[in-house]
């Protein structure tokens, strides 16, 4: 399969994104210093690198952002196990600007007892800001691990209430 790829500029960092032939999100994470070869090379699939096969997503991430947009409407369509993914559609169901504990995300689930693999599931979402993993917190209130850093967590958490970047 050949996907997509793109990078958009944010608040947070320089965005990687892809999508497949039909326009479904398949990648959306931080670059962190990596060169796209590096980035190419997590991916399983042939990568070219276009800005208009990407340009929905990329408008979208833009107006959430800007604070137009608390919704994605683009589709995602991550590689994962089937716990996974179940895992990464209920964190869809996250409210923009609420948050919840891994142990409600397991418990949401069906699967209360599964919060360290509710919470691994979580850590390796490949459509990071769009399947909102950010959202997800300590069962104290705390901040606890994010892919993208715990500055970026918060800073995204920050944005959904209303502050600015």
């Amino acid at each position: 399969m050949t996907l997509f790829a793109c990078t958009v500029d944010s608040p947070v960092g320089e965005l990687f994104v892809t999508v497949d032939e039909d326009g479904a999100i398949r990648h959306c994470g931080t670059i962190g210093g990596r060169s796209r070869f590096e980035l190419e090379s997590r991916i399983e699939d042939d990568v070219v690198w276009t800005e208009s096969a990407c340009a929905p997503v990329a408008t979208e991430l833009r107006e959430y952002f800007d604070g137009a947009r608390d919704r994605f409407t683009a589709v995602c369509a991550p590689r994962g196990t089937a716990f996974q993914r179940e895992v990464w559609s209920e964190l869809q169901r996250i409210p923009y600007g609420t948050t919840i504990s891994y142990q409600e995300l397991a418990r949401r689930i069906g699967n209360p007892k599964a919060v360290r693999a509710a919470g691994r599931a979580n850590a390796t979402n490949p459509v990071a800001i769009i399947i909102p993993c950010h959202r997800v917190i300590g069962a104290d209130g705390s901040l606890t691990g994010y892919a993208g850093g715990l500055e970026m967590k918060r800073a995204l958490l920050a944005l959904e209430s209303g502050k600015s970047l």
